[in-house]
């Protein structure tokens, strides 16, 4: 009789599939959990232990490590000396092989699971298993995902093809090459001293230290093809991580993709829910990304409005009608065809304030049902939603990539997070100290945090003028920083007196006083900057001679 191992962590469906397999002359070999289950449905299950002559031992570290077991897996079918090998020794042929693996990833996802217990969730028979059948794939099927149970069944009544084997010997290899890139990088994260061994605690106030190794493997699966790419002559296609411990993307929801076959895990862009709208392009999807980022550093409510991966406008409100209103309004030129993220639920008064505008994309955690009503009279505007909470959990520690020409850069992601907590005189975060002879005042301390966490975000060289709820001025990507000023005193426009007042924030130090006395001439009182250029004495004079609170951060957000 033909015979079926199947050894499963995910137990879905495996009752069917004994039973579908018994019904169809298999004898069912199996171990501790699974064959219980088998067991439990009533179905003949002949034990691992049975065929090997040996007890599962070590807790079940070793179980189906045996030529009893591999030798019956590893046969060439076509080759009589690999016959007479198992005829020898009495080994049994083995024809299927059901094996998924320990959930690791569901382990190392929890940050509270410990050294030990991590390292208990690395299978070690499984693999072993998946690559032998899979090696061996011209006469062993192997099955790695419950959903192929259907198609297996379907196929051994018509006859397995070549290609179907196949198929299935790719999907097998690349569930043990994302299983040993997931342990491999959650293990990057494991200090390691003289007497102890164990899992480091991200620190919420400051980035972790990655070393980079030798290697970096990326798994990337379409998610669809793209409108076009920068420019409509160029052709793209939009693709999502695979589980990524080191991007912190594995702190999502983890879950089977039938489409692929493949374990993965969703998060940030690749998780999102398209609701409506013309197909995305290239550019749609990093203005998306541009906003998402800026909205995510504000817990009241908040709207971006981004235009070529620039904040045209940015503010809270009380609701997000009137945030999104505020964040138009403050460049409500530039705005035309922008993108837009809120980080609360499109109500039908943000979404009556939103289609008020010619925008072409929108992305939000949530969209209330009579919004969607409201939404849908524009009907090519882009909606998305998306799971806003998971993003900023899963990317606090995040490796970003960037491609140059023939290469491939990897960074840590820049956070901002000497900016987390309300700025007050008697408390501020590690760094950050005051340095001119005038000190903010409340208004401008909630005003040069609000600068700070949106300055971060911008294209180098930029001089941000923004008031405790909204941007007012944007100088964006200039060369050099004085320019940056001239910029956004331009983009304020026809009212004199709208700078008067505000707080401005510069993404890195001012490498001469010209720069700090425009900020003064356009009306700014108090200034945020990391510091550390060697005119800073000359630049606090400046400052001192304008009347202007300065502080400095100690933290640069250079964004290329």
């Amino acid at each position: 009789m033909p015979r079926a191992l199947l050894s499963v962590s995910d137990k879905t469906g495996i009752a069917d599939l004994g039973r579908g397999l018994t019904a169809r002359g298999f004898t069912l070999i199996s171990t501790g959990g699974t064959a219980r289950a088998l067991a439990g449905a009533g179905l003949a299950v002949t034990s691992v232990s049975d065929i090997t002559g040996f007890p599962e031992m070590m807790d079940g570290r070793v179980k189906t490590l045996h030529p009893a077991i591999h030798g019956g897996i590893l046969a060439r079918r076509e080759r009589p000396d690999d016959l007479a090998s198992i005829a020898q020794h009495g080994i049994g042929l083995i024809d299927i092989v059901v094996v998924n693996l320990y959930p690791f990833a569901k382990a190392a996802a929890n940050a509270t699971t410990p050294f030990e217990a991590l390292i208990e969730e690395i299978d070690i028979g499984g693999p072993s298993l998946v690559r032998a059948a899979a090696k061996n794939f011209r006469d062993v099927l192997i099955v790695v995902q419950p959903f192929d149970y259907p198609r297996l069944l379907a196929a051994l009544d018509e006859g397995p093809t070549l290609a179907f084997r196949y198929e299935l010997m790719l999907k097998a290899f690349a569930h043990t090459a994302e299983y040993d890139s997931t342990i491999t990088a959650t293990l990057l994260r494991v200090n390691v001293s003289e007497n102890r061994v164990e899992r480091s605690e991200v620190d919420s106030s400051f980035r972790p230290t990655w070393e980079f190794g030798d290697r970096f493997d990326v798994r990337l699966e379409k998610v669809r093809d793209l409108r076009y790419g920068e420019n409509p002559h160029q052709s793209a296609a939009w693709y999502r991580r695979f589980s990524d411990v080191a991007s912190g993307l594995s702190r999502t929801s983890h879950h089977s993709d039938a489409a692929s076959g493949l374990s993965r895990t969703s998060g940030g862009f690749g998780a999102v829910t398209i609701l409506q709208g013309k197909e995305l392009s290239y550019t749609n999807l990093l203005d998306l990304d541009a906003a998402v980022r800026i909205v995510l550093e504000f817990e009241e409510p908040a709207a971006i409005v981004v235009k070529h991966t620039n904040p045209c406008g940015a503010a809270t409100g009380e609701d997000m009608a009137t945030a999104y209103l505020r964040a138009r309004d403050a460049d409500s030129l530039s705005a035309f065809g922008g993108v837009v993220a809120v980080n609360r639920s499109i109500d039908v008064a943000a979404a009556e304030a939103i289609v008020s505008t010619f925008i072409e994309a929108v992305i939000a955690p949530a969209v209330d049902e009579a919004a969607r009503q409201v939404l849908a009279r524009k009907k090519k505007m882009r909606v998305l939603t998306a799971d806003f909470d998971a993003i900023k959990s899963g990317l606090d520690d995040a490796i970003e990539q960037r491609s140059i020409l023939g290469a491939v850069l990897l960074q840590e992601r820049d956070r901002v997070v000497e900016a987390r907590q309300p700025w007050t005189a008697d408390q501020l975060p590690d760094g950050l100290r005051i340095v001119t002879k005038r000190q903010p005042t409340a208004e401008e301390w909630a005003a040069l945090r609000f600068a700070w966490r949106i300055c971060a975000h911008v294209k180098s060289n930029t001089i941000v003028f923004t008031d405790a709820h909204r941007t007012l001025a944007v100088g964006a990507g200039q060369m050099s920083r004085i320019d940056a000023v001239n910029v956004a005193v331009t983009k304020a426009g026809i009212a004199p007196l709208k700078l008067k007042g505000s707080a401005a924030a510069s993404d890195a130090f001012f490498p001469f006083r010209d720069g700090l006395d425009a900020v003064a001439r356009a009306g700014a009182t108090a200034v945020v900057q990391p510091g550390g250029s060697v005119r800073d004495d000359e630049v606090i004079a400046s400052a001192d001679e304008h009347g202007i609170a300065m502080v400095f951060t100690n933290r640069r957000h250079f964004r290329h």
